[in-house]
């Protein structure tokens, strides 16, 4: 035991000093200046310090109840300070049982060799570095005391090296990019439970700090276990992929008649209503154009009623999951590393080049991984006619045909395409996504005078912006998308057309049907999309929110 530091913490000076940092550290937290604080006031203020435990719902509930002596729901200067007095002396006794060199820092060494007395197996040994990088926040390579208490101060619990470290596992949830997220989410070997930490005795002291818990502590109830969320601890990073996949599918699924009736439309050549329009007849074109939606639904009925409509939509869902879940878990990790270049630790701070990248990136990575599904589905939606195989059947001739007409490249025609078009789609549609629900929450932040970070996109917002961004993206670069679609569809029933390659393509639909004709299938391409980029985006954030994921 460092004794020098001993002195330093029980002296009158430095009882002094600890109040009037913890009058200091009140006022902070006081955002509204009234005296006191509530689960409210607790939020906004640790938000205010940007303290990790600001997102941890739970634990500030459980914080407001170990603080609130009264039971009034307010945490009034008084028990504030008797609470965080006690807990700063004990992290202060517990910090000096581990700086074995009494030099005034913990190093890795030391931190690593404290656990080690203390019985507990950090597995994997990253982990160990992760925790002791979460709590050296100036990055000099030591944990300073003021380090120490700054990060564990709001533990609602008697503190122990044991449960030190059980808290940390608990609620930081680390990133495969390295960067600090805080939730209620439990990441603990063995223990279980968030109660386990919060209101369960360790099986007996620490050795290296026995008698230094002997102080009286608040008593705090008891509240059901939490059980532990898998993806979480597993992989963090898991959670994007999930919440991904399961947005996506749900999206497609419910737009699959949609889907349908634009791939119908794009693999059809005529020219009818271009002719019409360029010899001054417009009522006639515009006959004719509203024509080939109508048609193209009743054809897809005759071939086999409304079960038709979703032809494909299997594959279009074992498509989804992986590309979504790849999308948008491309599209967080590429902004958590571009933030990183760019040396802002919040993401929301990134330029928005930064943002335009990322979400081109979540693009391209997506659309290659899954391009042979894609065209799987094309080319069976363009096989079906009358009296004509289904199901299975039609999916197993269809990858027949396709192999033998070209192997495996035949999958892959007009790949170059969807890389060209795939990057400003995804870069204008999550980029500007990202940009609006930015843009909101600034606008939000100073009406109501709450910290930007605490501002929640409502359902109907989320809406709003994934329908306008997933349309102008789509929009931009639809030309490009049919180009694509005909190369992969091309010999097949409904497109016996063949081409030579992109710039065949290119040529033969503009000289035969006009700019026009490149946005065949356009309308139920935007029926389409704003429902489902809408839903896509909103069960994303509402599954991010349900993982605890930033």
């Amino acid at each position: 035991m460092n004794n020098s530091a001993d002195k330093t913490m029980d002296g009158p000076d430095a009882q002094i000093a600890s109040e009037e940092r913890l009058a200091a550290l009140f006022k902070k937290l006081d955002t509204r200046g009234v005296g006191h604080l509530d689960e409210n006031d607790l939020r906004r203020g640790l938000a205010r310090i940007n303290h990790p435990l600001k997102d941890a719902e739970q634990m500030l509930r459980d914080l407001l109840k170990a603080v609130d002596t009264s039971n009034d729901g307010l945490i009034q200067f008084s028990e504030f300070k008797v609470f965080f007095a006690g807990a700063e002396k004990e992290l202060y006794r517990i910090f000096n049982s581990v700086d074995s060199d009494g030099n005034g820092n913990i190093d890795r060494t030391e931190l690593k060799q404290a656990l080690q007395r203390a019985g507990i197996v950090v597995n994997p040994p990253e982990k160990l570095e992760q925790f002791f990088r979460s709590i050296d926040s100036n990055r000099d390579g030591v944990i300073s005391f003021e380090e120490w208490r700054d990060f564990l101060l709001f533990m609602p619990h008697e503190p122990s090296l044991r449960t030190i470290y059980s808290y940390y596992l608990s609620t930081v949830n680390v990133n495969p990019e390295g960067d600090v997220n805080v939730s209620d989410e439990v990441n603990l070997q063995g223990l279980g439970s968030l109660s386990f930490f919060l209101y369960q005795t360790p099986q007996g002291p620490t050795p290296e700090v026995e008698g230094a818990l002997r102080l009286d502590s608040p008593t705090i109830t008891k509240i059901p276990l939490l059980d532990v969320p898998l993806v979480s601890w597993l992989w963090p990073g898991l959670g994007y992929f999930f919440a991904g996949g399961i947005a996506g599918a749900l999206s497609r699924t419910a737009t699959a008649p949609l889907d349908r009736i634009k791939v119908f439309l794009i693999a059809q050549t005529r020219k009818s209503a271009v002719d019409a329009a360029v010899k001054g007849q417009a009522a006639i074109a515009a006959q004719q154009a509203a024509r080939p939606l109508a048609d193209a639904v009743a054809s897809i009925w005759r071939s086999g009623g409304m079960r038709s409509f979703f032809a494909g939509n299997g594959l279009n869902v074992v498509k989804v999951l992986p590309e979504s879940a790849i999308k948008f878990g491309s599209f967080e990790a590429a902004k958590r590393t571009l933030a990183r270049l760019e040396g802002v630790e919040d993401v929301k701070e990134m330029s928005s080049a930064s943002r335009f990248i990322a979400g081109g990136v979540g693009g391209v990575v997506s659309q290659f991984s899954i391009y042979p599904v894609d065209t799987l589905k094309f080319r069976m939606q363009c096989e079906m006619v009358d009296n004509g195989s289904r199901g299975n059947k039609l999916i197993t001739e269809t990858l027949m045909k396709t192999w033998k007409n070209g192997g495996l490249s035949s999958f892959y025609r007009g790949l170059p395409l969807a890389l060209i078009g795939i990057f400003p789609y995804s870069a204008i549609d999550l980029g500007t996504f990202e940009l609006l629900k930015g843009h909101y929450a600034k606008k939000e932040a100073l009406r109501t005078g709450i910290d930007e970070n605490d501002i929640k996109l409502p359902s109907w917002m989320t809406l709003v912006i994934g329908g306008l961004s997933g349309s102008i993206g789509a929009t931009a670069v639809y030309p490009l998308n049919l180009l694509r679609t005909r190369l992969q569809a091309q010999g097949t029933a409904q497109h016996p057309r063949t081409y030579t390659g992109m710039w065949d393509v290119t040529m033969r639909t503009f000289k035969e049907e006009g700019l026009r004709g490149m946005y065949r299938g356009w309308t139920p391409n935007m029926m389409k999309v704003i429902p489902a980029v809408s839903i896509s985006y909103l069960a994303y954030e509402k599954g991010k929110t349900a993982m605890g994921l930033k």
